[in-house]
Parts: structure tokens; sequence; C-alpha cells
């Protein structure tokens, strides 16, 4: 079976929108996966090495400020719903399937790898930054966050910028 036509990008965003605007009624807060994240591997932590929890005022903190975990936290569930959602939507249009995108002039390896450590720079600096694209950019835009408007624009500027750099990689 051919896979359905992609949805129109301004329906999209318009439910997206929907979406984050009733995230934010119903929660006071909006969307965001980094914080997810760090829940999980916190309370990881804290259950792994409770020596070093003690002595960690950062983990320490949270771990005071969240008790009960990651199921105690939204973010979790949030996530969760994302990727089950992505699931779905890809069996009903007929696109799931494990597939690695690539450029002819750069291998599987170095794709993965590439795409790992891009991954890893990308949650280190969601935490430097206090928040993802979803969370710092995304809904700090909606609420016109002059943080959420530096967010996106540096998001979008320096994938512009090192697309120069990277574009060979991708063309014939």
């Amino acid at each position: 079976m051919k896979p359905q036509k992609y949805m129109n990008p301004y329906l999209a965003g318009f439910l997206l929108g929907m979406v984050l605007l009733g995230t934010i009624y119903v929660t006071g807060r909006g969307l965001g996966a980094s914080g997810a994240v760090k829940s999980v591997v916190l309370s990881t932590i804290v259950a792994v090495a409770p020596e070093h929890t003690a002595s960690t005022p950062f983990i320490k903190t949270y771990n005071e400020e969240h008790p009960g975990g990651p199921l105690k936290d939204w973010l979790v569930f949030e996530v969760i719903g994302v990727i089950i959602g992505a699931f779905f939507s890809g069996v009903l249009s007929n696109r799931v399937g494990i597939k690695l995108e690539r450029g002819p002039r750069i291998t599987n390896s170095t794709r993965i790898i590439a795409a790992l450590f891009g991954g890893a720079l990308f949650g280190l600096g969601s935490q430097l930054g206090r928040g993802c694209t979803s969370g710092a950019a995304l809904s700090g835009m909606a609420v016109m966050s002059f943080g959420g408007i530096i967010t996106m624009l540096a998001i979008f500027g320096s994938g512009y910028a090192f697309a120069f750099f990277f574009r060979k990689l991708w063309l014939k």
C-alpha cells in the first residue's frame, strides 16, 4: 500500500497551536520534552546511588521538590503519549518502518555517530538553556517570552549556519 501524503503544514501548525493552548489552559504550563528526560535520569540516580544524591545539592533539591519520581511528572506521560501517537500516526498513514536517512557521501556508521553526537549536544544545550525546542522555544514564544524568541532565533540561526558546512554530505 502506498504511503499517504503528509498533513497540510498550515493545518498541522494550527492544530499544534490548539494543543499548546489547551495544555497551557489545563496545566498552566506549555509543552516540553527535556524535563521528562531529566526527571527519569535524576530519579534513576536517586534509586541507584542514594549516597551520591545526598551529597549533590542539585539532585538532593530536585528530589525534595519532586517526590514520587518520574511517574509524578506529567511531562513523562506527555512524552509517552507523543511516542504512542507518532506510532499510530505512522500506522494510519502507512509509514511505519526503520529507515536510515543519509546522503550519498556519508556512511551509515558516520551518520549514526553524527546523529548521536548532535542529539547529545542538543540535550546538553536544552539543560543549559533551561528547556528544549518545544519547551523553551515553542511554548516560550506562545506566551511572548523574550527568552523563547531568542531561543527560536538561536535554533534556526545555528541550524542555517551549520547547514553551510554539512550540506555537501547530503548532495549528490
